[in-house]
C-alpha cells in the first residue's frame, strides 16, 4: 500500500499499486467503495494486466483517510486525486472509473489537461439527479440534510443498500459519504457531461446492455465518444461479467 498527502492538513490518499509497464493506470472507485475491492480482479485480468496500476481510495473511503473539513466537491475530489498521483511520479494517465468515480474521473481530465491519456467510463454520472430519499445511491443519501443524515440517516441507508454495498459503504467517514452523494447528485459546473463532450483525448463509456442505451448516447457519439453495451451485468459491470469488461476495457485502453 501506498500513501500521499493530498491536503494542507497532510490527509492522506491511499492506494494498492499493482506493478507493470507504463503508461500507467488509475482506477477510481464509485460512492461507497473501494477500489481494490471493486478492481482488483479486473486490474488483474489477463487482458489487462502487465501495467502499473494504482488502485486509488478517495478521500472520504475505504483505506484512506476520512477527514471532517474536507469539502467532498468533485472538483476537490479531483484535485486531490492529480495530487496523489503527482506524488506516484506519474505525469500521465490512463483512467478507469466507475459511476461516481468517472464523474471525478472527467473533472480531473477537464481540470489538470494533459494528464490522462485516455479515459473509461463504467456506467457513470454524467448529469444532476434530484435528491430523493425513497432513492438508493447519490440522490437517495443526498435526500437528507447533513445533520439528519449524521444524526440517523446514515443507519436507514445501511438497511437500503444491501450487505455487499455496505461492506465498502460502512468504511466511509459520514461526512465524505454525505457531501460527496450530495455534490455527485448536484453534478459539476458545466456537467459532467459536457466536460466529456469538450475532452480531446479517446474516451469510452460503458454500461450494462439490460438498461438500455444512456440518455443522450447519440450525442455522446457524435462527440467521438465510444458508447458500448456490456451484457450480463448490472451497475458493477467489472464485477457482474469480468470477462466481458475486460474484453471491453482492452479494446478501449488501445489492448484489444
Amino acid at each position: 500500500m501506498r500513501a500521499a498527502p493530498v491536503t494542507p492538513n497532510g490527509d492522506l490518499i491511499r492506494w494498492v499499486e499493482l506493478p507493470g509497464a507504463e503508461p500507467a493506470r488509475l482506477y477510481l472507485h464509485g460512492l461507497g467503495a473501494s477500489s481494490p475491492v471493486y478492481f482488483a480482479a479486473a486490474a488483474a485480468h489477463p487482458l489487462l494486466s502487465g501495467r502499473r496500476s494504482l488502485l486509488l481510495d478517495l478521500l472520504g473511503f475505504g483505506i484512506s483517510d476520512r477527514p471532517a473539513d474536507f469539502a467532498y466537491t468533485l472538483e476537490a475530489h479531483a484535485d486531490a486525486v492529480a495530487a496523489a498521483v503527482a506524488a506516484a511520479g506519474l505525469e500521465r494517465v490512463e483512467v478507469v472509473g466507475h459511476s461516481m468515480g468517472g464523474a471525478i474521473a472527467i473533472v480531473l481530465a477537464h481540470r489538470h489537461p494533459g494528464l490522462v491519456s485516455r479515459l473509461l467510463l463504467v456506467d457513470a454520472n454524467l448529469d444532476p439527479i434530484a435528491p430523493d430519499r425513497r432513492r438508493i445511491g447519490s440522490s437517495g443519501i443526498a435526500g437528507y440534510t447533513e445533520a439528519e443524515f449524521l444524526a440517523g440517516g446514515r443507519e436507514e441507508v445501511a438497511e437500503r443498500v444491501g450487505p455487499f454495498w455496505w461492506s465498502t459503504m460502512r468504511l466511509a467517514g459520514a461526512e465524505g459519504l454525505y457531501r460527496s452523494a450530495v455534490h455527485l447528485a448536484r453534478g459539476s459546473e458545466p456537467t459532467m457531461r459536457e466536460l466529456l463532450l469538450g475532452l480531446d483525448l479517446p474516451r469510452t463509456f460503458l454500461y450494462p446492455a439490460v438498461d438500455g442505451e444512456p440518455n443522450g448516447a447519440d450525442g455522446l457519439r457524435a462527440a467521438g465518444v465510444r458508447v458500448v453495451a456490456v451484457p450480463d451485468c448490472g451497475h458493477s459491470i467489472m464485477l457482474d461479467n469480468p470477462e466481458g469488461f475486460a474484453a471491453e476495457a482492452a479494446a478501449a485502453l488501445g489492448l484489444g
